[in-house]
C-alpha cells in the first residue's frame, strides 16, 4: 500500500471527528497523466488539512480516524481505523452507482485538459463548470450513500469523490 500523500499530525491540534490519516490502496494501477497525479495530491493535502468526517450510531470511536481506501470487488472499501491503527469500522460501497458519472467526468477532465493547450478562456471555463458540476453530482452521491455510516460535509465528499475516480482509474 502506497501512502496517498502527505499525513498530518495526531498532535493535540488533531481535531476529533475527522480524517487525520489517509492511505490510498494502490498496488496495481496505470500510469496516469500528471494532471490526474496532481489532482490526488491536491485532493489528499486539502482534505487532511481541513475536513467534517464522523461516524455515525452509539458509542462509535469518536476520532481523530486513519481511513485506508481501496477498490475491490467493484466496492470503494473505507477502512476506518483509530489514530493507534485500530480497527474501528469498515465501510463498503458499491461502485455501480457511480459509473456513469465517473465516466462522464473522465471525458469532460480530457476535455478539459486538451482546452488548456488550445481554447479560449471563455471556452475552458464553460468545460470546467461542466467538470464541477459533475464532481458535485458525484460528491452527493457519496455523501447520500455514507449517510448511514458517516457524517461528513460537502468538501470533504468532493474531495473523496476525486479520490474514487483516481481508484477506478486502476489497472
Amino acid at each position: 500500500m502506497s501512502s496517498g500523500g502527505p499525513e498530518s499530525s495526531d498532535g493535540p491540534e488533531a481535531k476529533p471527528r475527522s480524517i487525520v490519516k489517509l492511505v490510498l490502496d494502490e498496488k496495481t494501477f496505470l500510469r496516469r497523466r500528471p494532471e490526474v497525479e496532481h489532482e490526488r495530491e491536491v485532493a489528499i493535502f486539502d482534505l487532511l488539512e481541513e475536513n467534517t468526517f464522523r461516524l455515525n450510531g452509539d458509542g462509535v470511536h469518536p476520532g481523530p480516524y486513519h481511513v485506508w481506501l481501496k477498490l475491490a470487488e467493484d466496492r470503494l472499501h473505507f477502512d476506518i481505523r483509530d489514530t493507534a491503527e485500530t480497527a474501528v469500522r469498515e465501510v463498503a460501497l458499491a461502485v455501480k452507482p457511480f459509473r456513469m458519472v465517473i465516466k462522464d467526468y473522465f471525458i469532460v477532465c480530457e476535455n478539459y485538459y486538451d482546452a488548456i493547450k488550445t481554447s479560449s478562456p471563455m471556452q475552458i471555463e464553460a468545460i470546467d463548470m461542466g467538470r464541477r458540476a459533475l464532481h458535485n453530482e458525484g460528491a452527493q452521491m457519496l455523501l447520500e450513500r455514507l449517510l448511514a455510516d458517516a457524517y461528513l460535509d460537502h468538501t470533504t465528499a468532493r474531495r473523496l469523490f476525486t479520490l474514487l475516480c483516481v481508484l477506478h482509474m486502476r489497472g
